[in-house]
């Protein structure tokens, strides 16, 4: 008996250690092993503050509609555009570009200027270049301040989270032209 006892001892260890040890593939592209341990390093939080240039029928357009309204649309519902939109230290258009703004928003409500924004922000100065964060979220441009969520991030800002806030610097509806301030606080390795 005692024999048997230790043998399904010996036995489950050794199932126990192989599965500790062995790392499965699961296709071609990803591996996973069942008992990985995160040491988390320490993370970091930084503030970014810059100026977003939204040039839509300007001189040199940086943004481009991709989708025009259904008909019918009330308010320009379902109107998309795709961006690529300078980030800058100040609000001046030609004060030092910092990074540039790529992706695409779109009216997506029916009852105010609701925006879904899909926007990376690319960074091409200092300590962040060729570092990203980016932004999936809702931006009602008719309020004050927009808080809109970071849900992601490369290289300096890898595993990033946090949140932007967006305040309207300057408009001007005949010229196709916005200046939105960001203030960004994100958290990341």
């Amino acid at each position: 008996m005692a024999s048997l006892v230790n043998s399904l001892i010996a036995f489950n260890l050794i199932v126990l250690m192989s599965c500790y040890l062995t790392t499965t593939t699961s296709g071609v592209f990803s591996k996973q092993s069942p008992f990985f341990q995160s040491e988390k390093p320490m993370e970091k939080i930084t503030q970014l503050h810059f100026y977003f240039h939204d040039n839509i029928t300007g001189k040199n357009p940086t943004t481009m509609q991709i989708i025009g309204p259904p008909k019918g649309s009330v308010g320009g519902f379902g109107t998309t555009f795709m961006i690529d939109d300078p980030l800058t230290e100040g609000p001046d258009p030609s004060s030092k570009i910092v990074g540039r703004s790529q992706g695409i928003y779109a009216f997506a409500s029916q009852h105010e200027i609701g925006l879904l924004m899909v926007l990376n922000f690319a960074f091409t100065e200092g300590v962040f270049n060729g570092s990203t964060l980016s932004i999936f979220g809702r931006n009602v441009v008719t309020q004050e301040v927009r808080e809109m969520p970071i849900v992601g991030g490369s290289g300096v800002f890898r595993y990033s989270r946090g949140f932007a806030l967006a305040k309207t610097y300057m408009v001007n509806f005949t010229f196709g032209l916005a200046i939105v301030e960001y203030n960004i606080t994100v958290l990341h390795v």
